[in-house]
């Protein structure tokens, strides 16, 4: 047996058959741009599988070492990988910038950082382990861009329509590209070095030829725009890096435009963080202490159980440990199945989080399901849940040797929390006027009943809305 179908009998041990099948058949049958970066929901939407089922089987893949996982910093504007890390650690600048796009961002984990998930050589090696061997047009797709841009299936006609020359520059190379620049914007582009001159070419041509130079290296210099007329051009380029370069000329029109405007979702660093299983494999290895990286909107769930000391008076200490650890359980499947992970528990009381108010919605009112589940048959209702739900920013850290969230989002939704009744869910004004979330509650048949509180540590009353 080779140790590739080893690992892969491993996982069948931990991870949703389904997902690890079609996980195996793309590694034996795939192309090889296929297993470079590949986006998790374009492979679930192919294969027809569920998105957790699928996020989880890779996870338990990487974590045996049949894939790598990268952390890519995008450009929002062009979505060009500004930097690509093995692990979230690596995050630190606190702004990237673009050279196409000629703009600076702050990261965010929200739709800024990337999660792709590459096969190892050790499984099977294919041509992008080795970028510096890709013609320039797969080195564009399978490095240059991230899994975000919805490239076409005719991506290389476009470019190349676009495209007025291209050359490979290796290491300390120098070259001179002659062309006819026509009146338009045209952008020189390196996508290894990130390089970029922007032309303005207007005005009367002219006969005479006319000269521009670029070294390539290292140093990311402000993207420049130059004034030049339509005509004759030498274009002299020098490969000052120690690796290969592949500038190339675009004309910046409608083609190009909306090349970069084709979007497809993709596994975003915040939707990782919010996924139990990668809470479970990598709990100690996501940030270091002294990192704080932004995250724009995070719902959090905070519930409690109401009475539990009484519990444990009423009816004994075995007992109750029984209820609550089923009850602890209870809630750990419904939050990973509606893609949420549980952060903490701090005595009877759970802290989760959502990537979106909807799914921490439809967790609440599964949890409360669950309860009148576990409570059926007994002379009254021992297990008694308080939810409090609330969205919006916060920090992503460490805290205590496990990754946490720091910020008022966090506060709020704990004291929404305390401010619950028994079998009540209180959810703040931007979960429930959600979108998505306003169309669970009509299917339901949920009216919210609005109210106004105030909560220690915030000025101003906050609109709340109890979900009965």
């Amino acid at each position: 047996m080779s140790e590739t179908q080893a690992l892969f009998d491993i996982l069948r041990q931990s991870a949703p058959p389904d997902a690890v099948a079609a996980i195996e058949r793309l590694v034996k049958t795939g192309e090889d741009h296929e297993l470079n970066r590949i986006n998790v929901f374009d492979f679930t939407r192919k294969n027809g599988l569920d998105e957790e089922r699928v996020i989880s089987a890779f996870l338990h893949a990487a974590r045996l070492g049949l894939f790598e996982l990268s952390w890519n910093v995008l450009c929002p504007g062009c979505g060009g990988v500004l930097d690509a890390n093995a692990t979230l650690k690596s995050v630190r600048q606190e702004t990237y910038s673009c050279s196409l796009c000629a703009a600076g961002y702050e990261p965010t984990l929200d739709e800024m950082v990337e999660v792709a998930f590459t096969v190892t050589p050790r499984v099977r090696r294919i041509a992008a382990h080795d970028p510096n061997s890709l013609p320039i047009w797969e080195y564009a797709r399978q490095i240059f861009w991230s899994t975000g841009v919805d490239l076409p299936e005719n991506f290389r006609e476009i470019i190349e329509r676009i495209t007025l020359d291209s050359i490979e520059l290796q290491p300390g190379e120098k070259a001179v590209m002659s062309m006819q620049l026509p009146e338009a914007f045209v952008i020189v582009m390196d996508p290894v070095t990130h390089a970029v001159q922007f032309l303005d070419v207007k005005g009367e041509p002219r006969s005479e030829r006319q000269n521009l130079s670029m070294v390539f290296n290292k140093v990311h210099t402000p993207t420049g725009t130059m004034e030049l007329r339509p005509g004759p051009v030498r274009l002299s380029l020098e490969n000052a890096t120690d690796v290969r370069v592949l500038p190339a000329v675009w004309l910046a029109g409608d083609d190009l435009h909306e090349l970069l405007a084709r979007r497809k979702p993709f596994l975003t660093a915040k939707r990782l963080l919010t996924n139990q299983t990668f809470r479970d494999l990598y709990r100690t290895e996501t940030l270091d202490i002294d990192q704080r990286l932004k995250i724009t909107s995070l719902t959090f769930l905070f519930t409690d159980l109401r009475g539990s000391t009484a519990l444990y008076e009423r009816v004994g200490d075995l007992n109750a440990y029984d209820l609550v650890k089923a009850h602890f359980r209870v809630l750990q499947e419904i939050v990973a199945s509606e893609a949420g992970a549980i952060v903490k528990t701090i005595g009877d009381a759970v802290m989760a989080t959502f990537p979106t108010p909807d799914r921490a919605v439809a967790a609440a009112l599964k949890m409360r399901d669950a309860m009148r589940e576990l409570n059926k048959g007994r002379a009254q209702e021992e297990l008694l849940l308080k939810i409090g739900i609330h969205e919006g920013p916060c920090l992503a850290v460490m805290l205590n040797d496990r990754q946490d969230y720091f910020g008022q989002t966090v506060n709020i939704a704990s004291r929404v929390q305390n401010l619950a009744t028994t079998r009540s869910i209180l959810a703040t004004e931007p979960v429930v006027e959600y979108p998505q979330t306003m169309k669970i509650l009509d299917g339901a048949h949920l009216k919210a009943l609005p109210q106004r509180a105030e909560l220690r540590g915030v000025n101003e009353e906050v609109k709340l809305y109890e979900i009965p």
